[in-house]
């Protein structure tokens, strides 16, 4: 495929490149998977209203999201492990968004450190926190964002909990490959060799920072035993104390929950199930967001991530209540099929959607978009 003109086009590239574990990563959902194909199929449902007669010639798609410019009102998601789907990968896509304008949040389980990736791009970016057991590794990761010059920390509510992968288990993920999946890894040279040439193989954010974890193995016990259960909403206090910046919280998926948050004054948060990947059955994030949104609307900003896949979709979130999206699974397709071009081909490929969706909706700017734009 030479000529790529939409997310599709991405992910199919993305599937021939990387090994099929880390493509099985990327692209599935807990249990039977039906919130994450939900996600997708739920945009779709929701129709936008075509007007003409207006003078579309000067179309604006910038806006600001978590106080931060946006050439579109999108940003990239946090996602672990972004350094294994294309090598030096949170470095790439943190390139890519700072050239083209967009928030870019790194993952607390990323390969490059929150240290690679500020001295790479010199540019702020948020930091993605997971509150595990250690507290005390938990404040050392909130200090060094400070030190990083982050400038906004997203805490992820939904993880307190991991939901089963059947994929992930099934191909046996680690990062130490089996056979059969060594064997699926000599079928992609590309991806083998530039992982081969890569310095950044390691979780930069963990490794030798975290008690106990020194190395790979020690990591993946680690991993299994951090998850926190005990996570609530005292939790969020302490971590605003020790943070002292901006606050967005990840995984709101409740109207209870939103208000909540609005009551700690969080000023912020992003309405997502995880991209499918926690509880499955839950609702899509796109149908929840109107109605948090009638909730807390008017004191809390809201973003959505989960089921994004086009200009048209960014439009429906930001109709729906959203200041913008944060773009998780069709980042990591752009990535993994080509690189740094690939994001930046991927935020090109969505502003033309989003330009010409708002061109036929009769939208001249960002903040006009509302809710008597579709129809649900």
């Amino acid at each position: 495929m030479t000529t790529v003109t939409c997310v599709e086009d991405m992910r199919q590239l993305y599937r021939r490149r990387v090994p099929r574990m880390f493509y099985d990563y990327a692209e599935s959902g807990s249990y039977t998977e039906s919130t994450f194909r939900r996600n997708e199929t739920d945009f779709q449902s929701i129709q936008i209203r075509q007007r003409v007669g207006i003078d579309i010639s000067d179309i604006d798609t910038s806006t600001r999201m978590a106080g931060a410019a946006a050439a579109i009102p999108a940003g990239f998601a946090p996602v672990g492990m972004l350094g294994i789907q294309n090598a030096g990968g949170e470095i790439k896509v943190a390139r890519a968004a700072r050239d083209f304008g967009v928030p870019f949040t790194l993952s607390t389980m990323s390969i490059c450190s929150m240290e690679q990736v500020a001295e790479a791009t010199g540019a702020p970016f948020w930091f993605q926190l997971y509150v595990v057991k250690d507290r005390e590794f938990v404040r050392d990761l909130i200090q060094r964002a400070k030190a990083a010059k982050c400038s906004a920390l997203v805490v992820t509510m939904d993880l307190s909990m991991l939901g089963q992968r059947h994929k992930d288990i099934k191909n046996q993920l680690s990062i130490r490959p089996n056979l059969r999946n060594l064997l699926n890894i000599a079928t992609k040279p590309g991806w083998a060799y530039e992982m081969a040439r890569t310095p950044y193989r390691s979780f930069g954010n963990v490794i030798g920072h975290a008690k106990g974890v020194d190395d790979l193995s020690s990591l993946l016990v680690w991993a299994a035993e951090m998850v926190d259960p005990a996570l609530d909403w005292k939790d969020i206090e302490w971590i605003r104390k020790e943070w002292g910046g901006p606050i967005i919280l990840k995984g709101i998926m409740d109207v209870e929950d939103a208000r909540i948050a609005a009551e700690l004054d969080i000023r912020t948060i992003v309405v997502s199930n995880h991209g499918g990947r926690q509880l499955d059955g839950a609702g899509s994030s796109i149908r929840w967001l109107p109605r948090i949104a009638d909730a807390v609307g008017e004191r809390v900003e809201l973003m959505l991530d989960s089921g994004v896949r086009s200009g048209m979709d960014i439009f429906r979130a930001r109709a729906l209540g959203a200041s913008g999206v944060l773009l998780g699974r069709a980042m990591v397709y752009a990535l993994g099929a080509q690189g740094q071009a690939g994001v930046t081909t991927l935020l090109n490929i969505l502003q033309k959607e989003l330009r010409t969706t708002m061109g036929l909706a009769g939208k001249v700017n960002t903040q006009s978009i509302g809710r008597d734009d579709v129809i649900l």
